[in-house]
């Protein structure tokens, strides 16, 4: 792994951006989107005491701001509705312009490798979809990766357009999502990938964060792998703090594979995630994440209990959401799976539908609510059900049950409605259900609108 000292990567970074004394995190570059209708933040560097001003094409207005003695500056500019392209002015000594800027909605796409995927990981559809995704109105900021031991200003990375050579090469579930976002809303979206493949989640929290909780710190992921790094804040450090605090709409996650060893603490973790980062960013942003998928982890596998945390995550943390993909899977024996533009797609679903107030239809798995035992039999009800339940069998076959003896056999199941009776001759007294509660199994069960049952358990055992 590599660590980098503060000076080396401003000079670097900054070596297409710098115009007289005048510098700026390469956050903010040429074909950059800004979040549409809000005071966004822009910072930046130069002598010591000097006032820059930054005057903006959309409104003329004129921002003036004075250099500390650390030649740090910072302040915020009033963004219009979607639109542009437009131009940023900043004058001091010196003078830099941003051009061909755009003002709409910008997201964050984190986590590990089915997060990183690029249409290069020969996804279904990948080089079909590479071939027409020439569209100006995305824009893609792909951090390198990279980690420090200490936080960052800037990185190694700039905006560009979205066209078939920039959408082969960065997360292809980020694009997917964006381009749902674009055509949907018909504004311009940018995102900002920062992603980084067989990362825990403890990499992407403040260091601080996971050394002051007691129980995160004793069972945070560690590894000595010289393929990824395993160590707490170090990319947040050198892929979050450089972009912080940018003007952002939300985030989108997809990462818990790596977390899988420690499941116990991971609904913890992703609330201390988004609290740092929505502390970092000044705003109570929506955070939308993707449920992990069935892959064959051997015997002892644990994905079910990470799983099952996931959702505990969603439920718990305020602004957030969670959706299933555990039909998206192509091979169990794959832990990537390749169909990541339905991935994106539902996680576009998800924000059009509760950030945006869209009327998309479905866009939550339905989910377990409630189970009435009586006599031999249960009746599960479901939450999240707009028309209906369908199986893709004759009768759902991933249902087991027990009794007391807390020993699952298969359970006979009936549909009935929006719920489902399940019955076995070998249980007289039912007590617990699971559904898909294992490392592979994949559902049976869907809403009528194609959105799969999220697998559950009704046991603590």
């Amino acid at each position: 792994m590599k660590h980098i000292l503060l000076i080396f990567i401003i000079l670097f970074a900054f070596s297409n951006t710098m115009f007289g004394k005048i510098m700026l995190p390469s956050v903010f570059s040429d074909n950059m989107v800004l979040q549409q209708n809000s005071k966004v933040a822009i910072w930046g560097w130069s002598e010591p005491g000097e006032t820059v001003r930054i005057i903006t094409s959309w409104n003329k207005d004129t921002v003036k701001v004075k250099a500390d003695n650390t030649s740090a500056w910072k302040t915020n500019i009033q963004t219009n509705g979607a639109g542009g392209p437009y131009s940023i002015q900043i004058l001091g000594n010196g003078k830099l312009e941003l051009k061909n800027v755009m003002l709409g909605e910008v997201w964050i796409c984190s986590g590990q490798s089915n997060m990183e995927m690029s249409v290069t990981w020969k996804l279904i559809h990948g080089e079909e979809e590479a071939a027409k995704a020439n569209n100006p109105n995305i824009r893609i900021y792909h951090v390198a990766r990279i980690g420090a031991d200490y936080p960052q200003q800037t990185c190694n990375a700039t905006w560009t357009l979205c066209t078939p050579e920039t959408m082969r090469t960065t997360s292809a579930t980020g694009y997917f999502f964006a381009r749902e976002l674009q055509q949907k809303l018909n504004v311009p979206v940018g995102i900002i990938v920062s992603a980084w493949g067989g990362t825990p989640a403890e990499v992407w929290i403040e260091k601080s964060r996971i050394e002051n909780n007691p129980e995160l710190n004793k069972s945070k992921a560690t590894g000595n792998s010289t393929s990824w790094p395993s160590t707490a804040g170090v990319l947040y450090n050198s892929m979050i703090a450089p972009v912080v605090p940018y003007g952002i709409a939300g985030a989108i996650w997809y990462q818990g594979e790596s977390n899988c060893g420690n499941y116990p603490i991971y609904s913890q973790l992703m609330k201390t995630l988004v609290e740092n980062w929505r502390s970092d960013f000044k705003k109570d942003f929506p955070f939308y994440f993707v449920q992990i998928a069935p892959f064959n982890y051997g015997d002892k596998g644990t994905s079910q209990y990470l799983r099952e945390q996931q959702e505990l995550a969603a439920k718990t943390i305020p602004n957030t959401g969670m959706v299933v993909i555990s039909d998206l899977v192509d091979n169990i024996k794959d832990i990537h799976p390749k169909n990541k533009l339905d991935v994106g797609k539902r996680l576009a679903n998800y924000a059009l539908a509760e950030t945006y107030k869209q009327a998309i239809g479905a866009y939550k798995s339905p989910a377990f609510q409630s189970m009435q035992v009586t006599k031999d039999k249960v009746r599960l009800t479901f939450s999240n059900i707009i028309t209906g339940l369908k199986s893709i069998g004759k009768t759902p076959a991933q249902f087991l049950i027990a009794g007391e003896d807390k020993n699952f056999v298969p359970a006979t199941a009936k549909m009935d409605g929006n719920s489902i009776v399940l019955s076995s001759k070998l249980v007289k007294t039912p007590v617990a259900v699971r559904f898909c509660f294992d490392n592979t199994s994949m559902p049976d069960v869907f809403s009528t609108e194609g959105l799969p049952l999220a697998p559950f358990r009704t046991d603590n055992w």
